[in-house]
């Protein structure tokens, strides 16, 4: 296994990482968000991740170059959307309901803290290789 692969798979999970802290952020953004219709309200995005396997090379092929993490897709959410009585907002049906959507703000914050911290952990994976990398070239000096 090359030495570089390391970098192949932590830039794999920072580009995970990544998209869970947009979706996140998504859902912050639109938890307020209110709609005039259940069918119309915000629906909060989660991304689903699937470990990839590199295979493995057969006798004179290259291996495949595959991450090591993918997101497969991102997940819309099916919960209901919570119904509230606001006669006076402008976007309330004809009984005077808004219908939000089933964000729980605590549940985000703490999804986007723990993204956060995989972002960095994978951003320490390659610093560290790095240094180890250059360590070893500079054993043939002096």
């Amino acid at each position: 296994m090359s030495s570089f692969k390391a970098f192949d798979i932590a830039g794999s999970g920072m580009a995970a990482q990544s998209v869970r802290l947009n979706t996140t952020a998504s859902n912050l953004a639109n938890a307020d968000s209110v709609s005039g219709t259940a069918a119309g309200v915000y629906k909060p995005r989660h991304p689903i991740f699937e470990a990839v396997r590199a295979q493995l090379s057969t006798a004179g092929a290259a291996p495949e170059s595959q991450p090591a993490v993918r997101v497969r897709g991102i997940y819309e959410s099916t919960a209901p959307a919570s119904q509230r009585y606001e006669p006076g907002n402008p976007m309330a049906d004809a009984n005077g309901y808004v219908f939000a959507p089933a964000v729980n703000v605590v549940e985000e914050m703490v999804n986007m803290i723990s993204a956060s911290r995989s972002y960095q952990n994978n951003v320490e994976v390659m610093n560290t290789s790095k240094d180890l990398l250059l360590a070893t070239l500079r054993l043939g000096q002096g």
